[in-house]
C-alpha cells in the first residue's frame, strides 16, 4: 500500500511533512508482534523512525494506516464514530489510542494533530501540524526520563541524542536551536505539582514548567489541550 493508494481511496492528501517523512524511511518500523522488540528495535535505535523512544508512541507504517483507517470508518466500530469527522491515524498508543490527523480542520496545508481516545469518547488537540507535535513530543521527552523502567542517564541521553539527529531536518530553525540548546545541560531532579496536595517527582533536562513555557511561546495553537466528543454515545 502507497501513500497514493490511500490518498486516492480516500480522497485526501496526506500533509506534505508526512510524505517527506515515508519518502526518507522515516516511516520504516517493520511490524509489530512478540519479537520486535529484541529483533527489530535493535536495528533502529542508532536512526531512529518516526519518535521511536517517544513514551506511549507507535508510529505506524502504511499498510497499518490503511488497516487503521477503514477500522475508525467502519460503521460497526465499538466507537460510533460520527461519519462527519475525518480522522487519519498515523500512530497509537500502547492502550489502543490512536494519534491522528484531523482533516476537518485543514487550514492552508496545515492539518491538525489529535489524540483520539479507545475507551472514553473523546478527542484531544496536541498541535496544529505535525512540524509542531513533532518539536512538542521531542520536548517532552528531554523533560521526562524513564525513571519506572530504570533508564540509566547515558541511555537517556543517547536516544534524545539519537533521535534528534534523525528528526532535526524536519524542524524550523528556531525549534532545532532550542532542543539543541537544552541538548546541551546536565540532568535535573524536579517536582511536578499535579494538584495542590500532590506532587511528582520527575527527572529530565527541563522541567514541566519550562515546557509548557516554550510550548506557548514557540508551538501557540489556540486549541491546545481542548477536547470534544467524537459520538453521541
Amino acid at each position: 500500500m502507497t501513500i497514493q493508494e490511500i490518498e486516492t481511496k480516500h480522497g485526501f492528501e496526506f500533509p506534505l511533512l508526512y510524505k517527506q517523512l515515508e519518502a526518507d524511511g522515516m516511516l520504516n518500523i517493520g511490524e509489530y508482534g512478540p519479537n520486535w522488540y529484541a529483533e527489530v528495535y535493535p536495528t533502529l535505535k542508532d536512526n531512529p523512525p518516526l519518535l521511536l523512544h517517544s513514551y506511549d508512541f507507535e508510529s505506524l507504517n502504511l499498510k497499518s494506516v490503511a488497516e487503521e483507517i477503514e477500522e475508525l470508518r467502519d460503521p460497526d466500530n465499538y466507537r460510533n464514530i460520527k461519519s462527519e469527522f475525518k480522522f487519519i491515524p498515523f500512530a497509537k498508543s500502547g492502550g489502543g489510542d490512536h494519534y491522528c490527523f484531523f482533516l476537518n480542520e485543514e487550514d492552508n496545508g496545515e492539518v491538525p494533530i489529535v489524540f483520539v481516545w479507545h475507551d472514553m469518547n473523546e478527542v484531544n488537540y496536541l498541535a496544529k501540524n505535525l512540524q509542531d507535535f513533532i518539536f512538542k513530543v521531542l520536548l517532552i521527552d528531554m523533560s521526562q526520563q524513564d525513571v519506572y523502567n530504570e533508564l540509566s542517564d547515558e541511555e537517556f541521553r543517547s536516544d534524545l541524542e539519537s533521535v534528534f539527529k534523525s528528526h532535526k531536518r524536519y524542524l524550523s530553525t528556531r525549534q532545532r536551536f532550542i532542543l539543541e540548546d537544552i541538548l546541551k545541560r546536565e540532568i535535573i531532579d524536579y517536582e511536578i505539582n499535579v494538584s495542590p496536595k500532590i506532587k511528582e517527582s520527575a527527572r529530565g533536562l527541563l522541567t514541566d514548567v519550562e515546557l509548557e513555557s516554550i510550548v506557548n511561546d514557540v508551538i501557540p495553537f489556540d486549541k491546545m489541550n481542548q477536547s470534544f466528543k467524537y459520538s453521541n454515545d
